[in-house]
């Protein structure tokens, strides 16, 4: 018996392929606005993609004891991951608002 059913592997799997697929996106928006933070957003969510995979590669192995590390690595790169996407956060928000600050500027 496995540690998760098919139908969950699906669901943890796609997941895997959507944050892969929005870090692409986010990057692609960077370059076509011009607007640089929005790249560390990009990079500020592959911590967060590392604990997904994390948590995969240790179901995969049916929860063995032997990696319960990958459990204190998930946790960690999910805190690490918090605070990268609240810096990210930050930035774009700053970026908007120096943009926002003259009307007849439209640029990034």
């Amino acid at each position: 018996m496995h540690a998760l059913s098919i139908p969950t592997w699906m669901v943890h799997i796609s997941s895997v392929i959507e944050w892969i697929a929005a870090v692409i996106l986010v990057w692609e928006f960077a370059e076509i606005t011009g607007w640089r933070a929005w790249r560390a957003l990009s990079w500020g969510m592959l911590p967060a993609l590392v604990s997904a995979m994390c948590a995969c590669t240790w179901h995969l192995f049916d929860n063995a004891p032997a990696l319960e590390w990958l459990v204190t690595l998930q946790a960690a790169t999910t805190l690490l991951g918090n605070f990268t996407l609240c810096g990210a956060a930050w930035w774009i928000f700053r970026q908007g608002t120096q943009t926002a600050g003259d009307p007849g500027d439209q640029s990034p």
